[in-house]
C-alpha cells in the first residue's frame, strides 16, 4: 500500500513538474503575445477601414481579427518552429489601405467589395506561398539583397508613421505643416506620437511584451479620466472624433453573409488587379523577411519550404473564412523561446485570445481613443525604422547603406513600388560592377593531397596519409555575395555529413576580393553549426573587415573558438597538428585497427630516411676537405641580406625555415637538406632563419669550382644528390 501511494506521489510530482515546465510558460507567452497582437491588429484595422470606410470600422476590425485568429492558429499547428506566432504584418497595412480606398464604390457595396478584395489577396498569397513551399522553390525567392530588404522595411516604417499622423487629422503637405501646431489639431496627434515613442523606448529598454497591453489599457483609463475631469461625455468625445465608434449591433464575426456575394462590385475589383498583385508581391516579401528574421533571432536554421507551406495554408484559410493575410511575427515568436515556451500550445493560446475578442469585444471599441490607435501605428513604424534604417547603418558599408537611403526616400516621396524598383536597379548596377571581379569557389580537397611546408617525422607522415581525409580544405575566390555564398555553405555542410567524420576544416580567404553582409550572416550560421559539431575551424588570410563581421555576428564562445592564421601554410600546419593529435588521443577499436597499417608505412618511410642519411653522411665524409663549418642560434640568419655565409650549405643538425618577401614561411629544412643562394630556379631563397640551434657545412663557390675541375666523380655524386633532393621537394602530393 505504501508503495502504491509512493508511486502515485511520484506520478503527481512529475506531472506537476511537466505542467510547470511546459504549460505555464506557454500560458504566459501565449496570453502576452495574444494581447499584444490584439491591440496592434485593432489599430491596423482601424486605419485600413478609415476614411470612406469609417462607417464599417467595427466590421473591418472583425475581418482583420479573424484573419489573425486563423493565421495564428494554423501557423502554430503547422510551422516547423514550435512557438510560432502569426498575424498581419505592419508592412502590409499601407498597401491594403491604398487598395480598399481606391475602389470605385460607396456605402455597403464599398465595404463588401473591399472585404472581398482583401480576401482574394489573402487566398492568392496563400496559393503562392504553398506552391513555393510544395515545389521547393524557396532557393529562388529567399535571397533578397540585404540593403533592399532594409530599405523596404525603413520605407514602410516611414509611411506607417506618416499614416498615423494623417489618421488623426495632421496635415502632411509642406505648405500646411504649420496648421498642425494649432491647439485643436495638436491635441489630436501629439498624444499619439508621445505614446508611440514612449512605448517603443520602454519595450526596447526593458524587452518585455507586457508593456504593450498594459500601457494600452492604462492610457485608455487615463484618457477617459481626463475627459471626465474636463466634463466631456463619451458621446461628445465621439462626436469630436476623439473615440472610435462601434458600427455593429452583434459580434465582430462573421461580418459577411452569403448574400453579400451579389453585392460585390466585381468590375471595381478587376480595376484593382494591379494593386492586388502588388499586395501579393509585398506579402511574399514580408514572408521571406520574417522567416529570415526569425531564423536569425532564434539562431537556428528553419525549413523554409515547410514555413512557406504553413503560411500558405494559414492565408488561404483566413481568406476563405473572411479574413486577411497572415505572416510570422518575429518579436512574438522569438519571445516564445526566451520564455521557454517553444511549444505549439503558445500559438494556440494567442489565437484563442483573438477568438475571445471576436466573440465579445465589439462594444469595448467605443472606449478606445483614436489618438491611441495613432500611437500604436507610430510604435510599429518606429520599430521598422530602427530595424531597417538605424541598425543597417551600423552593419553596412557606405555603398550598401546608400542603397537603403535611396529606397527609403524613394518610397516616401515616389511610392512603394517605385522606391523598391529604384533600389533594385541600383543594387543590380553595383552587382554588375562586383560581378566583373567575381571568381569561382575552388574546393581544395583534403590534407591527404596537400601538405604544409613543415618537416614531419615518418610516423606523422604516415598518420596524415591515413587520416588526411579528415581535414577538409577550401579556398575561396572572388567576391562572396548573397547568391554565391549559398553554394559555398551547401558544400561545407555536405562535408560535415560525410561517412568519415571531419576533425578540422580550413577556409582560406587569400583570394577573396570582398563580401556583403549576407555572406557574413550565412557563414556565421554555418560556423555555429560546425562549432556545435565539435569541429576545429581554421581561417587563413582573412581580412580585418570580415573578421569584424564574424565577431559581431557570432556568439562570443563560437568566435573565440575560431583559429586565425596569417598564411595558408600555417593554417594547414595547424590542421595537420589537429589531425595528428586526434589520432594519438583516439583509443577506439577502429583507430587501434589502423595502427598496424600506420606502423608499416612508418617502417617504409624510416627505411628510406635511413638510406638517405647514409648517403648524406657518406657524401659529407667525401667532401670534408672542401667544407667549412658554421653554427647558428635560434632566430639567426642562414641565408639573407644580413648573412655572412655565401655558397652551398648542408644542414647537419637542427631545423630552419625559408620565408618569402612578405614574411610567410614557404618551406622548412631538416638535417640532410641543402640550402643555396645561387640556384637560379624556384629554390632560390630570399631568407632562411634558424628555428632552433643549427649546424651547417658550407661549400664555397671557389671550392665547388675546384672540385668540378679536380674530382669529377665526386662532383657528379654531389650534383646527383642535389638533383634527387630537388625533385623530391617539388609539390606532388603525399
Amino acid at each position: 500500500m505504501n508503495s502504491v501511494a509512493q508511486l502515485k506521489r511520484i506520478f503527481d510530482d512529475s506531472h506537476t513538474q511537466s505542467f510547470r515546465k511546459k504549460v505555464v510558460p506557454a500560458l504566459s507567452a501565449g496570453l502576452t503575445s495574444g494581447l499584444g497582437l490584439l491591440v496592434a491588429q485593432v489599430a491596423f484595422a482601424s486605419f485600413i477601414f478609415s476614411g470612406p470606410l469609417a462607417a464599417y470600422s467595427s466590421q473591418g476590425v472583425g475581418l482583420i481579427l479573424f484573419g489573425n485568429f486563423a493565421g495564428c492558429l494554423l501557423v502554430a499547428l503547422l510551422s516547423g518552429y514550435r512557438g510560432a506566432i502569426a498575424g498581419l504584418s505592419p508592412a502590409l497595412v499601407i498597401i491594403m489601405a491604398t487598395v480598399v480606398t481606391s475602389i470605385n464604390s460607396q456605402g455597403h457595396e464599398l465595404f463588401v467589395t473591399a472585404s472581398f478584395a482583401l480576401m482574394i489577396s489573402a487566398v492568392l498569397t496563400g496559393i503562392c506561398c504553398f506552391v513555393v513551399g510544395r515545389y521547393r522553390l524557396t532557393s529562388l525567392v529567399r535571397f533578397i539583397p540585404f540593403p533592399v530588404s532594409c530599405g523596404f522595411i525603413a520605407g514602410i516604417g516611414g509611411m506607417v508613421c506618416l499614416a498615423a499622423l494623417s489618421l488623426v487629422g495632421a496635415q502632411l503637405n509642406l505648405g500646411s505643416i504649420h496648421e498642425n501646431f494649432k491647439l485643436l489639431v495638436l491635441v489630436k496627434w501629439l498624444p499619439g506620437v508621445l505614446f508611440g515613442a514612449a512605448l517603443y523606448i520602454l519595450i526596447k529598454r526593458f524587452r518585455t511584451a507586457t508593456i504593450l497591453p498594459v500601457g494600452f489599457f492604462l492610457v485608455i483609463g487615463a484618457y477617459h479620466l481626463v475627459l471626465s475631469v474636463l466634463g466631456i461625455s463619451r458621446e461628445e468625445a465621439q462626436a469630436a472624433d476623439l473615440l472610435l465608434l462601434s458600427t455593429l449591433e452583434g459580434n465582430l464575426w462573421p461580418v459577411l453573409q452569403f448574400s453579400d456575394l451579389f453585392v460585390v462590385n466585381w468590375a471595381a475589383i478587376m480595376e484593382q488587379i494591379p494593386g492586388l498583385l502588388t499586395l501579393v508581391l509585398i506579402a511574399q516579401i514580408c514572408v521571406i523577411l520574417n522567416i529570415a528574421g526569425l531564423e536569425l533571432s532564434v539562431n537556428r536554421e528553419l525549413d523554409w519550404d515547410r514555413e512557406f507551406k504553413s503560411v500558405g495554408f494559414a492565408s488561404m484559410a483566413a481568406g476563405v473564412g473572411g479574413g486577411t493575410v497572415a505572416t510570422l511575427i518575429v518579436p512574438s515568436s522569438y519571445r516564445s523561446m526566451l520564455l521557454g515556451a517553444t511549444t505549439r500550445l503558445t500559438g494556440v493560446i494567442a489565437a484563442l485570445v483573438i477568438a475571445v475578442a471576436l466573440l465579445f469585444g465589439d462594444r469595448t471599441l467605443e472606449f478606445v481613443p483614436k489618438t491611441l490607435i495613432s500611437g500604436i501605428l507610430v510604435f510599429a513604424g518606429l520599430g521598422m525604422l530602427d530595424e531597417g534604417f538605424v541598425r543597417s547603418y551600423k552593419r553596412l558599408p557606405w555603398t550598401e547603406f546608400g542603397v537603403v537611403l535611396l529606397i527609403f526616400f524613394g518610397i516616401i516621396f515616389l511610392g512603394l513600388i517605385e522606391g523598391v524598383a529604384i533600389g533594385m536597379l541600383t543594387t543590380l548596377v553595383l552587382f554588375a560592377i562586383r560581378l566583373s571581379r567575381v571568381g569561382s569557389l575552388e574546393v581544395c580537397s583534403t590534407a591527404k593531397q596537400h601538405a604544409s611546408s613543415k618537416v614531419r617525422t615518418a610516423p606523422e607522415r604516415a598518420i596524415l596519409h591515413s587520416e588526411g581525409d579528415r581535414v577538409c580544405i577550401f579556398k575561396l575566390n572572388g567576391y562572396i555575395f548573397f547568391g554565391s555564398v549559398v553554394s559555398l555553405v551547401d558544400e561545407l555542410k555536405a562535408n560535415l555529413q560525410r561517412s568519415t567524420r571531419p576533425v578540422c576544416l580550413l577556409l582560406d580567404f587569400g583570394s577573396v576580393t570582398g563580401f556583403d553582409y549576407s555572406a557574413v550572416s550565412a557563414l556565421s550560421r554555418f560556423l555555429q553549426r560546425a562549432y556545435a559539431s565539435s569541429l576545429v575551424l581554421v581561417l587563413s588570410q582573412i581580412s580585418a573587415s570580415m573578421k569584424t563581421g564574424l565577431r559581431d555576428s557570432l556568439p562570443r564562445p563560437v568566435f573565440e573558438s575560431l583559429k586565425f592564421e596569417e598564411s595558408f601554410d600555417s593554417a594547414l600546419e595547424r590542421c595537420e597538428d589537429t589531425a595528428i593529435k586526434e589520432w594519438n588521443t583516439d583509443t577506439s577499436a577502429a583507430t587501434q585497427a589502423r595502427l598496424t597499417t600506420v606502423l608499416e608505412q612508418s617502417a617504409d618511410e624510416l627505411e628510406l630516411y635511413l638510406n638517405r642519411q647514409i648517403q648524406f653522411e657518406t657524401l659529407m665524409d667525401q667532401l670534408e676537405p672542401w667544407l667549412s663549418r658554421a653554427e647558428y642560434e635560434a632566430g639567426e640568419t642562414l641565408i639573407g641580406p644580413n648573412a655572412d655565409t655565401v655558397g652551398l650549405q648542408f644542414l647537419v643538425s637542427g631545423r630552419s625555415s625559408a620565408y618569402d618577401e612578405s614574411g610567410i614561411r614557404v618551406s622548412q629544412f631538416s638535417p640532410g637538406d641543402s640550402l643555396w643562394t645561387d640556384a637560379g630556379d624556384s629554390r632560390k631563397l630570399n631568407i632562411v632563419l634558424a628555428d632552433e640551434a643549427c649546424q651547417t657545412k658550407i661549400l664555397s663557390p671557389e671550392n665547388r669550382t675546384w672540385l668540378e675541375q679536380s674530382d669529377t666523380d665526386l662532383a657528379l655524386n654531389l650534383y646527383r644528390y642535389l638533383f634527387r633532393e630537388y625533385f623530391k621537394s617539388q609539390p606532388q602530393g603525399r
